[in-house]
């Protein structure tokens, strides 16, 4: 998807770009190669400079991120998936008048690293370093503005998308429990039923003592993040499905 985009071009918006694709230029080489002018000669030697830096830069996923939309930075996970990581935070909810992180789940697609409050949580920064593209479900409203405040030199990565506004863009709207459902993911049946309140109950009990509660809490939060992966590419899939109907 990345080498048909171009609207993270300077002056090339969404109807540019599909008249782009209507007119057979489907690809920055594709543009590249193209004999006959596009626009004007000015303007589309500025172009293919553009087209030139940016295969130059399809390895440096912060080049793009500096120039996409936000809203459409969803085009970049097929190239640079492999420095993708899906995260997912619990919280205390105010428990005992302490609002604060207990758990953080990270999962590259192959791998769950889980960080515990009291445990391990002070190894979750570095464990973060390895990945380029962070990918949540509302983490723009909840995870990332939390980890902010209570890891005061986080340094998270240079992209992130959040999966509920690349899903709401396919009509798929509601909390991530609603919409696994909607598309047919179905949870592991110890956490089937769980919310975010559920799982503040689960570390007060954990907090007093009972450490299965921990154990169904670490679950919990672990299907909240190997279930994005599949949301990942069903949400890019279909997105280009509707945009480069050839």
């Amino acid at each position: 998807m990345l080498e048909n985009t171009f609207i993270h071009i300077t002056g090339i918006g969404p109807k540019t770009e599909q008249l782009l694709w209507n007119r057979g230029i489907r690809t920055w080489q594709d543009f590249l190669d193209h004999k006959k002018p596009v626009f004007s000669q000015e303007r589309d030697s500025a172009i293919k400079r553009e087209l030139e830096n940016s295969l130059e830069n399809r390895n440096n996923l912060r080049h793009f991120v500096q120039s996409l939309p936000p809203s459409d930075l969803w085009r970049v996970y097929e190239t640079f998936q492999s420095q993708a990581v899906f995260l997912d935070i619990e919280t205390s909810g105010g428990y005992q008048g302490l609002d604060e992180i207990t758990v953080i789940g990270l999962y590259d697609g192959r791998r769950v690293q889980t960080f515990v409050n009291g445990r391990n949580l002070d190894d979750f920064e570095q464990a973060l370093t390895s990945s380029s593209l962070v990918i949540t479900f509302n983490g723009s409203c909840f995870d990332l503005p939390y980890l902010r405040r209570w890891f005061r030199h986080i340094e998270l990565p240079s992209a992130h998308i959040d999966l509920r506004f690349v899903l709401r863009k396919l009509g798929l709207r509601g909390g991530l429990k609603s919409i696994e459902e909607q598309v047919g993911l179905f949870r592991d049946p110890a956490v089937k039923g769980l919310n975010g309140f559920d799982a503040v109950l689960l570390w007060k009990d954990y907090q007093w003592g009972d450490e299965s509660a921990l154990e169904r809490l670490i679950l919990y939060n672990t299907m909240d993040i190997v279930q994005l992966k599949p949301l990942m590419e069903l949400g890019v899939r279909e997105l280009k499905k509707r945009l480069l109907a050839f």
